[in-house]
């Protein structure tokens, strides 16, 4: 249990970092912005209590929220993704994939399940994050469109970072 914690203390920090110093520098003509601290989210442990969920959420939201300027983006939409969660597990779930101390990836559920999950986490974030960002409805085809485009770019850093950490041995 301590191992799993001191585990999840490391990604969060190491999620932020590199979210901090290198994704928040990388705004291809200002259409992709990546999000890969959201993977912290994704690989919470089944059995993670919702209270802790969201309180997790909101923290790695809103320590991004203090290092971009962005007042509370980054914590709305980190909570509505993890308040989302629950549900999308039970949605896609045939009842044998959950192992205590496992947590939700590409080697425990397969390709299918674990896309599945990733998209709609990704896209529940990236819609609140982007629309709440912009806040007006004349923007909503280019909102939609620099959405879509960092949904795509995060789904690639987030399956590479499935392969380069989690790979099948």
């Amino acid at each position: 249990m301590t191992e799993l914690v001191f585990k999840n203390i490391g990604r969060f920090l190491f999620l932020v970092f590199l979210q901090i110093l290198i994704l928040n520098n990388i705004q291809l003509g200002g259409y992709i912005n990546p999000y890969l601290y959201i993977y912290f989210i994704l690989l919470l442990p089944w059995e993670t209590p919702r209270w802790l969920l969201l309180l997790s959420s909101f923290l790695i939201g809103i320590t991004i929220d203090m290092f971009t300027n962005t007042p509370g983006l980054n914590a709305a939409s980190s909570v509505m993704m993890a308040s989302f969660r629950p549900l999308i597990i039970r949605s896609l779930s045939t009842g044998t994939e959950f192992l205590i101390g496992e947590n939700p990836s590409l080697k425990n559920q397969g390709m299918k399940w674990f896309f599945n999950y990733s998209l709609l986490l990704v896209l529940i974030h990236h819609t609140v994050l982007f629309f709440l960002e912009t806040f007006r409805i004349s923007e909503f085809l280019m909102t939609s469109l620099r959405m879509i485009l960092s949904v795509v770019f995060t789904m690639i850093l987030i399956f590479g970072a499935e392969y380069l950490f989690y790979s099948k041995k």
